[in-house]
């Protein structure tokens, strides 16, 4: 299959050989849009920009890596609008807020959902983030680009078998995608080479953590490392996802 555009990315990602492709790329796209939301085209200035960042907001994560992106002007800028929007909003929710008398019944109640509404409207924002919904966007369009390169490229297939297999949380969703983007003659061959692959590379990943282990013991310290140097955080990403160091 000839590359294009949007093979690219996908493409780069499998032959960085690492645990997860998806995790490489998670990394790249998150960093894209921390320099679009921080960088020198400075869109924090940008007043339609700001008006969705006001909006929408960042989640913990994402704004600890904006503080560590390091322009303090422009995480100010995006602070001081948002917290003109949040202290409106605030006021507003104050204003109208109504706390419920409870019974000795209702606190052995258990509910799905606060009645209190400022606890909902505190959940509804920490919910939201410019940042993670556009990254969704963007990673669904990446999970669509596989599976449409596993249909029409042999070769793709081929790297797919040899690759070092995914982390859990990538894995889960490939497995969602091949129920909802392949179809039926297809399915149980991907299937295979992904349960294949994993299996395989999470085996992989024990012995190198085991291997990491024994090396510890003195009777091991002059016996080579093997892949085991790394194994620690190779292991924590097969597990949850995320690139360490």
């Amino acid at each position: 299959m000839k590359e294009v555009l949007y093979t690219i990315p996908l493409n780069d990602a499998v032959n960085a050989d690492t645990e997860c492709p998806f995790c490489y790329i998670e990394r790249e796209v998150e960093n894209d849009l921390l320099d679009f939301c921080l960088g020198s085209c400075s869109s924090y200035m940008e007043a339609d920009v700001r008006a969705m960042t006001d909006e929408e907001g960042f989640c913990r994560k994402h704004f600890q890596k904006m503080f560590a992106y390091g322009n303090t002007l422009g995480n100010a800028w995006i602070l001081k609008t948002h917290y003109m929007k949040i202290n409106n909003e605030l006021g507003e929710e104050v204003k109208k807020f109504k706390y419920n008398k409870t019974s000795l019944k209702d606190k052995f109640k258990k509910k799905a959902e606060s009645e209190n509404s400022m606890v909902n409207w505190v959940r509804k924002k920490e919910d939201s983030c410019y940042i993670c919904k556009r990254f969704d966007e963007t990673y669904e369009r990446y999970i669509k680009t596989f599976f449409h390169m596993y249909e029409n490229d042999t070769e793709f297939r081929k790297r797919i078998e040899n690759s070092k297999g995914f982390c859990l949380s990538h894995f889960a969703d490939l497995c969602d995608g091949v129920d909802n983007y392949l179809p039926n003659k297809y399915k149980e061959e991907c299937f295979k080479l992904l349960f294949d692959v994993m299996q395989k590379h999470m085996a992989r990943l024990q012995e190198d953590v085991s291997w990491l282990v024994e090396k510890f013991d003195y009777k091991n310290k002059d016996a080579d490392w093997k892949n085991s140097k790394d194994a620690v955080q190779r292991g924590m990403q097969k597990l949850k996802g995320g690139i360490y160091g």
